[in-house]
C-alpha cells in the first residue's frame, strides 16, 4: 500500500518568525501556512459579545484572549480562535497560550467544515481544553463539546436562544442571546411560550 505522507514546509518556529512580516492573518496546520479570511460584520460583533460576556464575569486568574492568541494543538499546528480562556499565566510576549481551558469559534459561511472537523480533533488533543463552542453565523445557536471528568471523548450539547451556556470549569454562565446582542439574526427573537 502507498501512502502519501505530507512533509512540513515549516516548523512552528519558522511560522512565527515568517507571520510576524505577512499582511494578512495566518494560522499553521503543522506542515503550512493557512490563510485566515477577512470575516464579515456579523463575526466581529459575535466575537466582541463574547470577549465583553466573559470579561465582565471572568476574576481571579482566569482570563479571555483573542483572537491573536495562538493555540497550540497537535504536532506543531497553531490555531487562532475567536476567543478563548486561559486560567495558567502567560508572559505578554508569547505567540501560544499555554493551559486554555475554553475555546470558542464563530462559524462563517466557509469555516464550517474546519471549525467542526479539523479544529474539533485538534483541540480535543489538549488536555487542558475542557469546553469548545461553535457559535452559528446565521442564526441563533451554539454546538457546545465538553470533556467531562474523568473521560476522554467529548459530549456535543445544542444550545438555542432560550439556553444558559454553563462553564463551571471558569465558574461563569452567559445566556446565548449574549453572544447576539447588536447582531442582526433572523431569528434573533426568542419566540413566545405556547
Amino acid at each position: 500500500m502507498n501512502i502519501a505522507l505530507r512533509t512540513p514546509r515549516m516548523t512552528r518556529e519558522q511560522f512565527f518568525a515568517w507571520a510576524q512580516v505577512q499582511d494578512v492573518r495566518y494560522e499553521f496546520d503543522g506542515f503550512q501556512p493557512v490563510a485566515m479570511t477577512g470575516g464579515t460584520v456579523r463575526h466581529s460583533q459575535m466575537t466582541l459579545n463574547i470577549q465583553f460576556a466573559l470579561r465582565t464575569r471572568l476574576r481571579g486568574a482566569c482570563r479571555p484572549l483573542g483572537p491573536d492568541a495562538g493555540v497550540a494543538t497537535i504536532g506543531d499546528a497553531v490555531r487562532y480562535p475567536d476567543a478563548l480562556v486561559t486560567c495558567t499565566k502567560t508572559p505578554d510576549s508569547a505567540y501560544v497560550v499555554p493551559g486554555v481551558v475554553v475555546v470558542f469559534e464563530v462559524l462563517s459561511p466557509t469555516s464550517g467544515r474546519t471549525d467542526r472537523i479539523d479544529k474539533l480533533r485538534e483541540y480535543r488533543a489538549v488536555p487542558s481544553i475542557r469546553r469548545y463552542v461553535i457559535l452559528e453565523h446565521a442564526g441563533i445557536g451554539l454546538t457546545v463539546f465538553e470533556r467531562l471528568p474523568g473521560e476522554e471523548d467529548w459530549r456535543a450539547t445544542a444550545l438555542t436562544a432560550e439556553d444558559t451556556l454553563r462553564m463551571p470549569e471558569i465558574a461563569i454562565e452567559i445566556p446565548v442571546m449574549e453572544f447576539c446582542d447588536n447582531v442582526d439574526l433572523p431569528d434573533a427573537t426568542p419566540s413566545a411560550p405556547s
